[in-house]
C-alpha cells in the first residue's frame, strides 16, 4: 500500500440527485493532513450519501470525489488503495470468531497470506478485543461487534478512514468504548473523516468540523472558529485539573486574566471559562493557566460551544 505523508479527500462541485430529490448539492470541501474531522448535519442532510460517493458505492450525478488527488470513480483501485471505510452497519456472521471473520476479509482484500495473522492481531489490539479473538461473534454485544467492524477497516493499515456514525445505536458504555478507540486511532497519523449527529462526541474527538444541511456545506473549520463566526464574540472552554482548585485562585486570579469574562466551577476538578476573542486569546489563556501551576491536564472547547454554532448555522439555512 502507498503511504501518503499528507493524505487528502476533496469534493469538487459534488452533487447527487435521486430523481427530483437533491441529496447533495455542489459540495466543495477539501480536507488535508493527519487529523480527525467530524461531519455533522441533520438526518437526511447528505452525510452518508457523501461518504458513499467518496468510496464509489454511489456515483455522483455531477462533480468529483477525490482521494489523494485521484478521482475515485475513474481511478477507483488506486484512489481507494489507502482508504478503509465503515459505512452504515455491516453485519458479521454470528457463527464466526473475530479471527475467522477478519481472516476472510483479509483474503478478500488481497492481503498476502504471510501477513494476515500479524495484521489481524494488530487490528484486534487497536480495538482492544484480544481476549475475544476466538469467541463466537453471535454472543457479542452490539458495541463489541462494532469494534470488530472497526478492526476490519484497519486490516490494510489505511492512511484514510471514513466512518459513518461509528457509535450509532450503542448503549453509553459501547459509545464510550468506540469513542476511545477513535481517539487512539488519531495517534497513527491518519486522516479520519467521521460522520455523526452526536455533538458531544464530535467535540470530544474531532480536531475540525464540517457541517452539511440540505446537501450543502454550511461550514468547515475548527470548533472554536465556527463558534466565533456565529457568536457575539464570546466563547467557552472546559479545563480539567489534576487536583481540586483553591477558591481564592479561581476568583482572585483566573477571573483577572486578560480575555476572561467569567468562570464556572463544574466540580472540584473541572472549570468552564467564558472568554472574549478567538483562538489567539484561547491560546494565551491556556499559557496563563499553566503558569499558575494549578495542575491543568485538559483544555478544550465545550460541547455547548459546538451546539450553539451548529444550531445557529443549521437554522440559518432553513
Amino acid at each position: 500500500m502507498i503511504t501518503f505523508t499528507n493524505p487528502s479527500i476533496e469534493a469538487i462541485n459534488l452533487s447527487k440527485h435521486f430523481g427530483e430529490f437533491i441529496a447533495v448539492s455542489k459540495l466543495n470541501l477539501k480536507i488535508e493532513g493527519s487529523k480527525c474531522v467530524g461531519f455533522l448535519g441533520p438526518n437526511g442532510a447528505g452525510k452518508t450519501t457523501t461518504l458513499k460517493m467518496f468510496t464509489d458505492l454511489i456515483r455522483p450525478t455531477s462533480g468529483e470525489a477525490l482521494i489523494n488527488g485521484l478521482n475515485v470513480h475513474t481511478h477507483k483501485k488506486k484512489a481507494l488503495e489507502s482508504v478503509s471505510t465503515l459505512i452504515e452497519t455491516p453485519e458479521i456472521y454470528p457463527s464466526l470468531t473475530p479471527k475467522e471473520a477478519l481472516m476472510m476479509i483479509a483474503e478478500i482484500r488481497g492481503i498476502p497470506k504471510s501477513e494476515r495473522n500479524n495484521r489481524i492481531e494488530e487490528a484486534i489490539a487497536e480495538v482492544r478485543m484480544e481476549e475475544w479473538i476466538n469467541k463466537k461473534v453471535g454472543k457479542f454485544s452490539k458495541g463489541m461487534k462494532q469494534r470488530i467492524c472497526i478492526a476490519s477497516a484497519l486490516l490494510s493499515n489505511p492512511n484514510i478512514l471514513l466512518l459513518d456514525e461509528p457509535s450509532s445505536g450503542l448503549d453509553p458504555r459501547g459509545m464510550n468504548e468506540v469513542r476511545n478507540i477513535v481517539k487512539s486511532l488519531k495517534k497513527k497519523e491518519r486522516l479520519i473523516f467521521m460522520s455523526s449527529h452526536i455533538l458531544s462526541e464530535v467535540s470530544d474527538i474531532c480536531d475540525e468540523v464540517a457541517i452539511i444541511d440540505h446537501g450543502k456545506l454550511i461550514g468547515y473549520d475548527t470548533i472554536s472558529n465556527l463558534a466565533a463566526r456565529v457568536s457575539d464574540g464570546e466563547n467557552m472552554v472546559e479545563v480539567g485539573l489534576q487536583r481540586p482548585i483553591n477558591a481564592k485562585i479561581m476568583t482572585k486570579t483566573i477571573t483577572t486574566l486578560p480575555g476572561v469574562v467569567s468562570i464556572e466551577k463544574k466540580d472540584n476538578k473541572n472549570l468552564r471559562i467564558r472568554f472574549s476573542g478567538g483562538l489567539k486569546v484561547q491560546e494565551r489563556i491556556l499559557s496563563d493557566l499553566i503558569r499558575l501551576k494549578i495542575g491543568v491536564i485538559s483544555y478544550r472547547p465545550t460541547s455547548s460551544e459546538l451546539e450553539d454554532a451548529y444550531l445557529k448555522l443549521v437554522k440559518s439555512t432553513v
